[in-house]
C-alpha cells in the first residue's frame, strides 16, 4: 500500500539545519581556515544554504498565505518568526563588541540600532575594522527574506483568477532574467551593491519554492522517497560538469536542481526530521549566532585555536539557547495554518 503523502509530514526543520550548518562552513572556510580537502571543500560549496534556505522558505511562506490571505495575520506571524530572534542577537552583539573594545556610544551607533532592529542591516563605519570588517556576515540575507515577505502578497494580489500558475511561471522567467542581468550587465559599483541586498537578483530562488508549493510535486513519483537519487545526479552533476559551463549560467542550473534535491529530502522518511529534533527549530539561530562568533574569533585573533566542529557546538548552543527563551515563545503566539 503506497504511503499516505501529508504536505505536513516532513524534513524542512532538518534540512534548514542542514544549510545552516553548510552556511557556518562556508564562513570559516572563508575568515577563518581556508585550507582542507579540495574535494570535500567543493561538496560543501554544492550545497549552498542560502538557495536551500530561499527555496524553502517560498514553499512554506506561500503555503501559510494561501491557507490564510489576511493580510493582518500574514504579517504578524512573519514578524513573531523573524523579530524576536534578529533583536536578540544584535543586543547580544552590542554586549559582545563593548566587553572587546568598542563604544557604542557614539551617533553612528544612534542610526545603526533602530536600522537593526527594524531589519535594515549594515555595518556601521566604526565597526569596518572590527573582525573581518561585517559584525555580522550573515544578517545580509535578513532584509532580503523581509523583501520576500512584502512582495510575494502583491505577487498573489495582481495574478489572474483561475491562471495563477501561468502567472507565476511569468514572474520566474522575469526574475531569472533579472538575476542573469545582474551577472552579466555592469551596472557599477554601488548600483550592483543595492542590487545584491533587495529581492530582485534573488527572487527567483523564493518563486521556484512557490512553484513547487503550488504544483504539489512532494505527491510526484519523482520526488516523493527519491532523495537519495537527486542527490547522487545533483552531486555527479556539480563535481564534474562545472568547468564545461559558463560559471554563472552553472550556478543558476545548479541551483534549480537543488531545489528538486531540497524537496526530495524534505519528502524522504518524512517525519525522520520531527523524530530527531522533537519540535525544535534552531535553524534561525544558528543562522544568526554563527556570523557574530567568528567575528569576535577574529576580532581576538583566535584563529589558530579554534576549529570548526568547536564553532559549529558553539553556535548550536548560543541557538539551542535563542530557541528556548526568544523564538519559541513567540512562535507559539503565532495564529497558523501551518508549521513556518
Amino acid at each position: 500500500m503506497e504511503q499516505q503523502k501529508d504536505f505536513r509530514i516532513n524534513n524542512f526543520d532538518l534540512l534548514r539545519l542542514l544549510a545552516a550548518t553548510q552556511v557556518i562552513a562556508d564562513h570559516y572556510h572563508d575568515h577563518i581556515d581556508a585550507t582542507g580537502n579540495p574535494l570535500l571543500i567543493d561538496m560543501m560549496f554544492s550545497f549552498p544554504g542560502v538557495a536551500i534556505f530561499f527555496v524553502i522558505s517560498g514553499y512554506l511562506i506561500s503555503a501559510s498565505f494561501e491557507r490564510n490571505k489576511e493580510f493582518r495575520n500574514y504579517i504578524r506571524n512573519r514578524i513573531l518568526r523573524i523579530y524576536p530572534g534578529l533583536w536578540g542577537v544584535v543586543f547580544l552583539t552590542i554586549i559582545a563588541i563593548s566587553l572587546t573594545g568598542v563604544s557604542f556610544l557614539n551617533v553612528q551607533a544612534l542610526a545603526w540600532l533602530p536600522a537593526q532592529l527594524t531589519g535594515i542591516i549594515y555595518t556601521p563605519g566604526f565597526l569596518n575594522n572590527y573582525g573581518f570588517g561585517s559584525y555580522n556576515g550573515s544578517l545580509w540575507t535578513i532584509p532580503v527574506e523581509l523583501q520576500f515577505y512584502l512582495v510575494l502578497p502583491i505577487c498573489y494580489y495582481f495574478a489572474p483568477k483561475n491562471k495563477e500558475n501561468y502567472w507565476f511561471y511569468t514572474l520566474f522567467i522575469v526574475f531569472v532574467s533579472i538575476y542573469l542581468s545582474y551577472q552579466f550587465i555592469d551596472f557599477g559599483h554601488t548600483i550592483h551593491k543595492l542590487l545584491q541586498y533587495s529581492f530582485l537578483p534573488h527572487f527567483y530562488m523564493f518563486l521556484l519554492g512557490v512553484i513547487f508549493q503550488r504544483l504539489r510535486i512532494y505527491k510526484s513519483k519523482f520526488i516523493y522517497n527519491k532523495a537519495l537519487y537527486w542527490l547522487v545526479a545533483y552531486l555527479a552533476i556539480s563535481l564534474t560538469l562545472k568547468s564545461y559551463f559558463n560559471p554563472v549560467l552553472f550556478v543558476f542550473a545548479q541551483n534549480i536542481i537543488l531545489g528538486f534535491t531540497a524537496l526530495s529530502m524534505a519528502y524522504t522518511l518524512p517525519g525522520f526530521a520531527h523524530k530527531l529534533l522533537r519540535g525544535n527549530d534552531i535553524s534561525y539561530g544558528i543562522y544568526i549566532y554563527h556570523g557574530l562568533l567568528l567575528t569576535l574569533a577574529v576580532q581576538l585573533k583566535l584563529q589558530e585555536h579554534i576549529s570548526l566542529p568547536l564553532v559549529i557546538l558553539a553556535t548550536y548552543i548560543l541557538a539551542y539557547c535563542s530557541w528556548i527563551f526568544i523564538e519559541k515563545p513567540f512562535i507559539n503566539r503565532k495564529k497558523q495554518s501551518i508549521k513556518v
